[in-house]
């Protein structure tokens, strides 16, 4: 999980929201990934997919069975689909996602048994630092989006309005 939380920091820095997953196999790492779905215009480049993408590269399979993907954010819908395709063991996550969480926080979709891969299913790992980090990043961003409106608001401010041709000023 710590080379989980250091592609989540790689993520932070390019202004994406910071996830980061690893996937290993037989005690090995094979891939790694970092959310980039703003920088690269793809809203499937969630750090999961990347990092399946990449093991499913070094490995010459699309099929992962004996994989482990850790990842700091629990995961999505998306990404839980894609896991189960990929047949991946275990998934191991640090911080529970209240809002799109595919693992138990909104819907539950390794326990339903009309699908037919279930991945053994590990939260909270290292939850601290995952949601530390995920917190950092949004503090950070509301408080540069508060310093651009102050900003904005301060251009403005003292001016008076002018009156252009066919207004009423």
């Amino acid at each position: 999980m710590g080379l989980a939380l250091q592609q989540a920091r790689v993520a932070m820095v390019q202004g994406e929201v910071p996830v980061g997953a690893v996937v290993v196999c037989d005690g090995q790492v094979i891939a790694v990934g970092h959310n980039c779905p703003v920088g690269g215009h793809d809203p499937s480049a969630h750090a999961e997919m990347q990092a399946l993408r990449a093991a499913a590269q070094a490995l010459g399979n699309y099929r992962l069975p004996e994989c482990e993907l850790y990842v700091t954010l629990e995961p999505c819908v998306m990404c839980a689909g894609a896991i189960m395709h990929a047949r991946v063991k275990r998934v191991v996550y640090g911080a529970a996602d209240p809002k799109t969480g595919a693992c138990g926080s909104v819907v539950d979709l390794f326990a339903e048994p009309r699908l037919n891969h279930h991945a053994e299913v590990l939260g909270g790992v290292m939850r601290d630092e995952c949601v530390g980090i995920l917190q950092t990043f949004f503090s950070e961003r509301r408080a540069a989006a508060k310093a651009r409106r102050s900003s904005a608001a301060g251009d403005t401010a003292g001016e008076t309005p002018t009156s252009t041709p066919g207004s009423l000023n």
